[in-house]
């Protein structure tokens, strides 16, 4: 055979084995990837069996609720008042075998004691209202039944983290049941104005009207929270009560009826800019004491207007709203470390917190600052004006004018204002008043402690150059 024939032969027999090789590892490689979409089939199916898994597993835990009212005597005649159900007009979460109910109070409303419970089997039993509680929006009803009923038990809201899936159930709308898959946006919201105490987690599990008093589940069939609010005109934004500060309330109400709460006996307000300017602190960095409530728990430990509040129990304070929850969570006789600032100094005392009533004393908001001219006239304070007033303080200056369009105008202030002090001095007397801002420079501010009424409240004012 000539060595060219050989050669050309060789050739081919290396083209073809290269090319039957490349032919086999193609033929790996599409069985390894059909091998990887098996896989990730099989992980997205075993994701969607744990989520249906979940649903039902929870589902028979969730109840719509229909409050039953009282309405009155037929017009034009007499006679006892008559029952109104009101059908689907929220939801709510067993939280017992026995046949305790969560829900919130604003679905049962506040003239009711008893509601119509719809079971997920589609069995109606009457609910009595074993107690609620409005600053949390919280209410326990009570049903009777004679077999164990399935029911859910609370998770730790504060291990919670902003991203995990949570899993929200109710009755939006009458649709019964119905089940949505989120995630947990955010946690301790505030300054929402839904209840006295918030601290509400944030979702986009679609929460729809009918969803109120629903829970919100975690992955493991716990309840993490209490279905509460959406913001209307708004995708994706709904909010919950968080499972601790439930569980609390729920306690106190199945034991007593009622909720018992920690009173500490200060009025405060929050740390703006201004005022942090002037006490020599950050924004947000504690909360202002503008008010201390005579032989109240602060009172008798040794605080004083004016102190920076910066943590509670050795917890952190950065609103006021955080610090009205944490002290309501203390009970009353028991004892709490308060770290606070005065005078830029910091210390630490111990106060055995009192029992808040039922309409304790609150201080006033705070006013933002703007720098117009100051705008005041002052007199002293007489038993006439006082009486006028409502003012029980019997030392201070009385505001007898406010210039519209001033700076204190645009601050809040009011005639009848009682000033107290002026950069941390006292000031009894007009002549005081008068030598005090004497001493303050054109362009400096200067910090006011006022009373009104029974309130009293911090506010910054900058003199003009």
């Amino acid at each position: 055979m000539k060595w060219p024939l050989i050669k050309r032969q060789l050739l081919i027999l290396l083209v073809t084995v290269f090319l039957v090789t490349m032919n086999i590892a193609i033929a790996k490689s599409a069985v390894s990837l059909n091998e990887s979409e098996v896989r990730g089939l099989s992980l997205l199916e075993d994701i969607q069996n744990s989520i249906t898994g979940l649903a039902e597993h929870v589902m028979p835990m969730v109840v719509n609720i229909s409050p039953i009212r009282k309405i009155g005597a037929p017009r034009g005649g007499s006679g006892e008042q008559r029952s109104r159900r009101i059908p689907g007009t929220g939801s709510g979460v067993i939280i017992s075998t026995d046949g305790y109910i969560v829900t919130n109070n604003h679905v049962i409303g506040e003239d009711t004691t008893e509601a119509e419970v719809s079971l997920s089997d589609k069995t109606k039993v009457f609910a009595k209202v074993i107690g609620r509680d409005k600053d949390t929006d919280i209410a326990i009803l009570k049903i009777k039944v004679n077999h164990e009923l399935p029911a859910a038990d609370f998770g730790d809201s504060a291990d919670l983290r902003v991203g995990q899936w949570v899993l929200a159930v109710g009755n939006p709308l009458g649709l019964e049941r119905t089940v949505t898959l989120g995630i947990l946006s955010g946690i301790g919201r505030e300054r929402l104005n839904l209840s006295k105490y918030e601290n509400f987690l944030q979702t986009d599990a679609a929460i729809n009207p009918g969803n109120s008093g629903g829970p919100l589940f975690n992955l493991r069939g716990e309840i993490i929270g209490i279905n509460t609010a959406i913001i209307h005109m708004a995708q994706g934004i709904g909010f919950s009560i968080p499972s601790n500060m439930v569980s609390r309330v729920v306690k106190q109400l199945r034991a007593h009826g009622r909720v018992v709460r920690g009173w500490l006996g200060v009025g405060i307000q929050p740390m703006s800019s201004a005022l942090a300017e002037k006490f020599h602190l950050g924004k947000g960095h504690g909360v202002l004491v503008n008010e201390v409530f005579k032989d109240e728990p602060a009172d008798r430990a040794g605080i004083q207007p004016g102190d920076v509040i910066i943590s509670i129990g050795g917890i952190p304070i950065n609103t006021p709203n955080q610090l009205s929850r944490l002290v309501a969570q203390v009970g009353p006789g028991e004892t709490t470390s308060v770290d606070l600032i005065r005078d830029g100094v910091q210390t630490s005392l111990v106060v055995s917190i009192g029992e808040q009533q039922e309409n304790p004393t609150v201080a006033s908001l705070p006013f933002e600052s703007s720098e117009v001219s100051l705008g005041i006239d002052v007199q002293a304070l007489t038993a006439a004006l006082a009486a006028k007033f409502g003012i029980k303080e019997s030392t201070g200056v009385l505001v007898s004018r406010v210039t519209r369009g001033s700076l204190a105008h645009g601050e809040g202030l009011k005639e009848g204002d009682l000033i107290k002090e002026i950069n941390r001095t006292d000031v009894r007397s007009v002549s005081q008043f008068s030598k005090a801002l004497e001493q303050v420079n054109p362009g400096e501010t200067i910090l006011l402690r006022v009373i009104r009424k029974e309130r009293a409240f911090f506010v910054v004012l900058k003199v003009l150059p």
